[in-house]
């Protein structure tokens, strides 16, 4: 049996915990990401850089970034605000 912290267990509607996601930060430019459950991806701001979740698992190796618009980036931001 696997026993691990009751906060990083608890998930922030994406798979991963925000414990997690507040101490992640961009491979590429080092600065913190950001959860965006719409896209259930962590966005680096900074570069404009999306890093997808999958099965609750943060992707974040460079190869499996998808760069994103500066539109895109407003309109995540738009709907994470409004949520």
């Amino acid at each position: 049996m696997v026993r691990g912290s009751g906060s990083l267990l608890r998930c922030a509607g994406v798979g991963i915990s925000t414990t997690l996601a507040e101490i992640l930060v961009c491979p590429l430019s080092k600065q913190p990401l950001r959860l965006c459950p719409k896209t259930n991806s962590l966005i680096s701001d900074s570069i404009g850089v999306s890093y997808p979740i999958v099965d609750g698992i943060p992707l974040l190796v460079p190869t499996d970034a998808k760069i994103i618009d500066a539109g895109d980036v407003k309109d995540t931001e738009e709907r994470d605000s409004t949520a």
